[in-house]
């Protein structure tokens, strides 16, 4: 019994992952296509594409955030795995329905696209880096997968204010991207890239060359943050009130410490 409740908790999880996943890359990628086809008050900039990306995961924090912790990033689940608050089981099966959500999406956008009348290019919002060569797009990949770490484990380790935490997650990804997206495209996502790339290849095959960086500089980064909060270095010392007397006692599923029981403040 108790290994079919494990499984099926699993199951939604990996749902939960899947619906975020695709709701990031359908409405990010949808917005740097379809904004930037446009032309005079319709068309977009870096903010714009910034928040897409932001406002989506705040949408999603709060949509699925209590069932999966509301990953939606290969690299954010490899951070929290590497910080020990999920299984190796989960992270695979975080990582799988992570990917399929993106290349989803990016199948939609696809058939969303080929139906304007007045044509379209076959972009999908692929990153490249062009501007800027390929360890700036490194350097810049890991950095900001780190930052995002860095804040993701923060505000959902026990003792944070975790009812603003899909807020704060989501505004922090606004703020990576306008710093990065003319760097290295900003993914600090493996899954956002890949199914863009995949589903995009005969459009453009340089974004499926790329991948490589895309998917090892995040993983790097957050890796790296989730060592230091495994570490204790970034791990705060707070003993989180009772119910009903503070701050949530509850951090957002797979993304908070696992533990039985939590703490309770000390009388």
């Amino acid at each position: 019994m108790r290994t079919r409740n494990f499984g099926g908790l699993i199951m939604k999880k990996a749902i939960a992952e899947f619906i975020g996943t695709f709701a990031l890359v359908l409405i990010g990628c949808g917005t740097i296509v379809v904004g930037g086809m446009a032309a005079g008050a319709t068309a977009i900039n870096e903010l714009a594409i910034a928040l897409a990306f932001g406002l989506s995961i705040v949408a999603m924090a709060y949509g699925i955030g209590q069932i999966s912790g509301c990953h939606v990033n290969p690299a954010v689940s490899f951070g929290v795995f590497a910080a020990g608050r999920m299984t190796v089981e989960e992270l695979l099966t975080y990582w799988v329905a992570q990917v399929a959500g993106a290349v989803v999406a990016a199948l939609v956008l696809y058939l969303i696209l080929s139906g304007k009348a007045s044509g379209w290019n076959g972009a999908l919002g692929q990153t490249t880096w062009s501007e800027y060569n390929a360890l700036s797009a490194f350097i810049f990949e890991l950095i900001g997968t780190f930052l995002f770490l860095v804040c993701i484990l923060g505000v959902t380790q026990r003792g944070a204010p975790v009812e603003l935490a899909g807020i704060v997650i989501g505004l922090s990804l606004a703020a990576i991207h306008l710093a990065g997206i003319n760097i290295s495209g900003s993914s600090v996502n493996p899954a956002r890239s890949l199914g863009p790339a995949i589903v995009g290849f005969a459009h453009n095959p340089e974004a499926l060359k790329q991948i490589w960086l895309y998917i090892l500089a995040p993983l790097l980064g957050a890796g790296a943050a989730g060592y230091l909060f495994r570490a204790g270095v970034l791990s705060a010392e707070t003993i989180i009130p009772a119910r009903g007397e503070g701050v949530s006692d509850v951090p957002p599923a797979a993304s908070a410490p696992r533990e039985d029981r939590p703490r309770r403040r000390r009388s």
